[in-house]
């Protein structure tokens, strides 16, 4: 069989696999990308990032969330809100980026290939559909494949009643109590959304915190919120079975001997990397026990001709580090030395409800290195736009170095928290002090004065002190 040659074979259509493939084709590479489903975008697009923001927005338009504070906590846009009338919305907004990701890729004279890919040798992917099975070749290639919901045997996925985060948008009907297993960003953003629609949610982690990465104080804020909507949590805990009953509803045994019942339950433990067809024995490599790729600072793996990128390399698995993490890898798969990541100033964002974003450090990893910082803090309330808006709840936390004034990191919790995270991420990639914050002139009435109220706050803290010594 005879290959069909080019510059670069991605191996996946989402966030990374697309962004190479863009970077490669503006380069004047001959490029081809290999994805597994009928339709591109990877998880990022069908079953994972937009459909459940998407889903987010659409709760939080239809349930009336947002202005509860103004029109009472029993304010709704509807009554009685249908998983049908959430999956409108998501199918409208996932067609409509499938058709963005294919024009962009076609406008670039980039090669779309739909079929399973897997190495025949370093240099050849084998690819094939029902029908036909081809041969590719390249000088390099681009592993970007993302991952899929993790499995246990002792949680048997029947897609009605157990599911995983790739199943719960295809949900026949909405439950009237959801029992989620994982305390992970996609455990608790789903969490959220299914409490705010009144769903009595029990979360079960084993862990002792939520989302341990982030700052413990704005987790805190979000477990209060949680509470406030009624959910139940089970930390520490860690679900020994799980069994559908005759009813129709479903039960987690704990290790600790404690049932845990309701209507549906979400099993959101991890992902792993979708690499099982790939056969990446035969190109020289290896994964590990969850199916991540080991790659170094600029992303290529122990073959130097082949890099790997976005989730398939394990943290921090977002979106938008992954379309940085695919671009670099293109650009020095072709020699561009100059091209390199800076995670010091990724920010992340968590679509809970309210919003969590940061960039930085938290409080905890600089106490640990023993960095010395103040705090600086305000409130969405303090603002008018916060009044306007009827976020009374917000607040935005900076961290700054008490004798250089460097912003260290900026912590923020409550809607447009991944927006306003911008602002303090801009100034750290410019090594900027907190005195910026002082001098600059924001929009009013905005959120973005938090900035300054923060900042505010912090320096008078910080004169305090200095004064008492």
């Amino acid at each position: 069989m005879s290959a069909v040659r080019y510059d670069l074979i991605v191996l996946g259509s989402g966030p990374a696999g697309q962004r190479a493939a863009v970077a490669a084709a503006k380069m004047r590479k001959r490029v081809a990308v290999v994805e597994a489903r009928a339709v591109v975008g990877g998880v990022c697009i069908n079953t994972g990032t937009i459909p459940s923001k998407t889903m987010r927005e659409a709760v939080m338009h239809l349930s009336g969330y947002s202005y509860r504070s103004l029109y009472g906590v029993n304010y709704r846009v509807k009554q009685k809100i249908t998983m049908d009338d959430l999956a409108f919305r998501t199918q409208a907004v996932v067609k409509t980026e499938i058709d963005v990701t294919e024009s962009q890729l076609m406008r670039n004279g980039i090669d779309m290939i739909h079929g399973v890919a897997s190495f025949a040798d370093a240099h050849h992917i084998c690819v094939r559909t029902a029908k036909s099975e081809n041969l590719l070749e390249a000088d390099r290639i681009l592993i970007a494949v993302g991952t899929k919901p993790a499995n246990s045997p002792k949680v048997p996925l029947n897609g009605r009643t157990i599911v995983n985060s790739d199943q719960i948008l295809h949900l026949e009907q909405m439950p009237r109590s959801l029992v989620v297993v994982g305390g992970g960003v996609i455990g608790v953003e789903y969490a959220c959304m299914f409490a705010i629609l009144g769903v009595r949610v029990t979360l079960i982690e084993k862990r002792e915190r939520l989302l341990e990465f982030a700052d413990r104080e704005i987790v805190e804020a979000l477990s209060y919120h949680l509470r406030d909507s009624r959910v139940t949590f089970r930390l520490g805990e860690e679900v020994d079975s799980v069994e559908e009953l005759p009813d129709g509803s479903v039960v987690a045994t704990l290790q600790s001997k404690k049932r845990v019942p309701g209507d549906t339950l979400l099993y959101a433990v991890g992902r792993q990397g979708a690499i099982e067809e790939l056969n990446l024995e035969a190109a020289g490599l290896k994964a590990d026990e969850r199916g991540r790729i080991h790659v170094d600072e600029h992303f290529q793996t122990a073959v130097p001709h082949i890099y790997a990128a976005g989730d398939v390399i394990g943290f921090p698995s977002l979106a938008s580090v992954s379309m940085e993490q695919g671009r670099i890898a293109a650009e020095r798969a072709f020699g561009n030395r100059k091209a390199t990541s800076k995670p010091a100033t990724y920010p992340y964002g968590i679509y809970t409800i309210p919003e969590i974003s940061f960039i930085g450090k938290t409080e905890e990893e600089l106490t640990q290195s023993d960095e010395p910082y103040e705090v600086g803090m305000a409130y969405y309330r303090e603002t008018a736009r916060g009044q306007i808006r009827g976020d009374t709840t917000g607040r935005l936390k900076i961290l700054f170095h008490p004798e250089t004034r460097k912003l260290l990191g900026v912590h923020i919790i409550g809607e447009g928290a991944t927006e306003l995270i911008h602002i303090g991420q801009a100034v750290m990639a410019l090594g900027g002090k907190v005195d910026y914050f002082i001098d600059a002139v924001f929009n009013y009435p905005t959120l973005a004065e938090c900035y300054k109220v923060a900042a505010f706050n912090g320096l008078g803290r910080l004169r305090k002190y200095q004064n008492d010594e």
